[in-house]
C-alpha cells in the first residue's frame, strides 16, 4: 500500500524515468549500457516502498551519533588540521551543530596544490581503463552509503528524502555515465587520415592538469561529483573546494574517493571562506583550469580574475531565470503541477526553477486557480518528515532575501498565495518560507529580472504566441525553459526560437527541472554558462582536455 504523502513524489519523477523502469528490457536490447539510478522508483516499482522509508529513517537516526564530530582538511589523503575551526550547523534547526569544519589558510590550499601537482605526474599519464577500475570501485562505495549520504544531505542543506536520494543518485549517475563515455572514446584517442605513405596520425585528449572544483550548496552530491569526476576520470587532478554550507556531505564523498584507491595527491579536499578560498585557487599558476557552478556575479567574477593572470579554460553554469509558457490550449491540470514542481520543490532554490511563467489572457483566471489550490497542498516543513515537499531556505541571507523580495511582490504586484514566512513551532529555529506566487508586476520589475533562489514565481499574461517568446527570450539567462500547449506548430517555434539550453515540452513531472543524466544533457546558454556543453552529456569531458595531435613516421 502507498501512502498519500508518497504518492504526490512517485508522480513528481519524470515520467520518462518511469517509463524507462517499466520498458528497461527493451531499452537494453537496443544495446543501452548506462542506466539512471532511480534508487526511489525501483523500490516503489518492486512494492518496497516501506522499505526505502525505513532504510532512510535508519540512516536519519544512526547519522545523529555523528554529531559534533570535527572534519578535517584531506590533503595528498591525509587528514590534515587547521588551527581554527568553526561550527557548522543545520538549515533545519539551527540549534543542530552538525559539526566542526576546518578554516583552511594559504598554507593549506598552497599545500593542496602542491600536492595535486606532484600527483599529475604519474596519474595524467595513467591508462584510463586503470582509472576507470577505481571509479566503479568509488560508484560502489557511494551506492553502499546512499541512505547515509542523503540523510546527511537532508540535515545539511534541507532537502527532503526523496530529492535527497535523487542527488546522491544523480553523483552515481554521472560516475557512470562518464565511465561508459570514455569507453565509448577509447579514451578520445582517434586515428587521423594520413597525408603521407610510412605516416600515422592520431588525434589525442590529453588532461591540462590541475582542475579547481567550486561546488554550490544546491546539490552538494551530484554536482560536486559530476565535476569532480570529469577533472578526474580525463586525468587530471583536483582541489575541490565545497559550499561553506554543505561541507559535510563534500568531505564524505572526497573520504570515499580516497579509501577507493585514488594515489595520494590525486583528490585533495578543503573547506574555509569561499571568497578566500577561490582567490588564492584563481591567483596560482599551477590551477590549469577552474569548473565552478553557482551565480553569474560570483562566476563573471571568477573568469576576470582568472584571465588577468593567464588563459585557463573556465567552465562555469552560473543560474537561471527560467520561464514556462502556459498557452490557451494547454492541459491546464498538467501545467500547473509541472509548473509548481518546478518553482517550489526544494523551495526553489535550484538554478533550473521555474520563475517566471507567462500565460495566454484568455485561459489566466482559470490556471491561476488552478496553480494556486495545487500550491495551498504543499506541505512546508521539516523534510525528515515523509510528507514534507518544502523544506528551509539555506541560510539567513536566503532568509532575508525572500523578506526583501516578498515585500517588494506585495508593494508593487498582487500576492495570490504565499509571502510569509512559516515560525510556528519548532520552524521558527529554521528558514522555512512559504510557496510565493505574485501577479500584475511591471515586466521590467526586479522580480522578472533577478534570479532569486527562494520560492517566488512571477505570473504574467500575453495575447499573442510571439509576445511570450520575446518575453521569456528578454532575460539575460538562458538555462532552461518549458511551454504548454496542444498546437503543434507552437511547439515547433518554441524550439527553433527559445533561448535557452535545456528545453521542455508538455512535461508534468516538471516544467523546468529535473534533467537526468544521459537523458537531458544540462547546461545554459546566454549568462547562465561559459561553455553551452551540458554536463551529463555527449560534450562533457572534452573541456578536461586539450588535443595533441601526433605523427610517427614508421619508415
Amino acid at each position: 500500500m502507498i501512502s498519500r504523502a508518497s504518492t504526490n513524489w512517485i508522480r513528481f519523477f519524470s515520467i520518462d524515468i518511469i517509463y524507462y523502469i517499466l520498458f528497461k528490457d527493451e531499452f537494453d536490447d537496443r544495446g543501452m549500457v548506462f542506466q539512471n539510478e532511480s534508487t526511489f522508483q525501483k523500490f516503489v516499482k518492486a512494492g518496497n516502498e516501506k522499505l526505502f522509508n525505513k532504510k532512510y529513517e535508519q540512516a536519519a537516526r544512526s547519522v545523529r551519533s555523528e554529531f559534533g564530530n570535527t572534519y578535517s582538511l584531506i590533503i595528498a589523503g591525509k587528514e590534515v588540521f587547521a588551527t581554527k575551526s568553526i561550527a557548522h550547523r543545520s538549515p533545519i534547526d539551527r540549534r543542530t551543530i552538525l559539526g566542526y569544519v576546518q578554516m583552511a589558510t594559504l598554507l593549506h590550499v598552497n599545500q593542496a596544490i602542491e600536492a595535486a601537482a606532484h600527483a599529475f605526474k604519474t596519474w595524467g599519464t595513467t591508462d584510463y581503463k586503470y582509472r576507470i577500475q577505481i571509479f566503479r570501485k568509488i560508484a560502489n562505495l557511494i551506492r553502499k552509503r546512499k541512505f547515509e549520504l542523503a540523510a546527511w544531505l537532508t540535515l545539511e542543506n534541507g532537502k527532503n528524502r526523496y530529492e535527497a536520494i535523487a542527488d546522491v543518485d544523480e553523483a552515481l549517475d554521472f560516475i557512470n555515465y562518464y565511465i561508459d563515455d570514455m569507453i565509448a572514446n577509447d579514451g578520445f584517442v582517434l586515428g587521423n587520415r594520413n597525408t603521407k605513405s610510412g605516416e600515422r596520425n592520431t588525434s589525442v585528449m590529453k588532461p591540462y592538469g590541475i582542475w579547481a572544483i567550486i561546488a554550490p550548496f544546491n546539490f552538494p552530491a551530484a554536482i560536486l561529483v559530476g565535476m569532480t569526476i570529469g577533472a578526474l576520470i580525463t586525468g587530471n587532478t583536483v582541489v575541490i573546494k565545497p559550499a561553506s554550507d554543505t561541507p559535510i556531505v563534500g568531505y564524505k564523498i572526497a573520504q570515499i574517493m580516497v579509501n577507493a584507491g585514488l594515489p595520494q595527491g590525486v583528490v585533495n579536499y578543503i573547506t574555509g571562506p569561499g571568497g578566500e578560498i577561490g582567490k588564492l585557487l584563481v591567483r596560482n599558476k599551477k590551477i590549469a583550469g577552474i569548473v565552478f557552478t553557482g551565480s553569474k556575479e560570483v562566476g563573471y567574477e571568477l573568469v576576470r580574475k582568472t584571465s588577468e593572470f593567464k588563459p585557463r579554460p573556465v567552465i562555469a553554469e552560473l543560474g537561471g531565470k527560467n520561464a514556462a509558457i502556459v498557452t490557451q490550449t494547454a492541459d491546464l491540470d498538467r501545467a500547473a503541477e509541472g509548473i509548481v514542481r518546478a518553482a517550489f520543490s526544494y523551495s526553489g532554490q535550484k538554478c533550473s526553477a521555474c520563475s517566471r511563467i507567462y500565460v495566454q489572457r484568455s485561459i489566466k483566471s482559470k490556471f491561476i486557480s488552478k496553480l494556486v489550490r495545487r500550491t495551498k497542498e504543499l506541505t512546508v516543513g521539516n523534510p525528515l518528515n515523509p510528507e514534507t515537499f518544502v523544506g528551509p531556505l539555506i541560510n539567513s541571507n536566503s532568509f532575508k532575501n525572500f523578506s526583501r523580495y516578498s515585500r517588494l511582490a506585495t508593494k508593487d504586484g498582487k500576492v495570490l498565495v504565499g509571502g510569509s514566512l512559516k515560525k510556528d513551532n519548532n520552524l521558527k529555529f529554521g528558514f522555512y518560507a512559504e510557496p510565493t506566487i505574485v501577479d500584475s508586476l511591471p515586466k521590467d520589475h526586479v522580480l522578472f529580472k533577478k534570479e532569486l533562489f527562494v520560492p517566488i514565481l512571477c505570473l504574467s499574461q500575453y495575447d499573442k504566441f510571439d509576445q511570450a517568446l520575446a518575453m521569456c527570450n528578454e532575460s539575460d539567462y538562458g538555462l532552461t525553459a518549458g511551454i504548454y500547449t496542444k498546437r503543434k506548430e507552437e511547439v515547433k517555434e518554441f524550439l527553433n526560437c527559445i533561448e535557452a539550453g535545456v528545453v521542455y515540452v508538455n512535461r508534468a513531472s516538471s516544467a523546468t527541472t529535473g534533467a537526468m543524466v544521459g537523458c537531458q544533457s544540462f547546461g545554459g546558454w546566454k549568462d547562465s554558462g561559459t561553455t553551452g556543453k551540458g554536463t551529463g552529456g555527449k560534450y562533457y569531458l572534452t573541456q578536461f582536455m586539450r588535443e595533441q595531435s601526433q605523427t610517427i613516421a614508421e619508415k
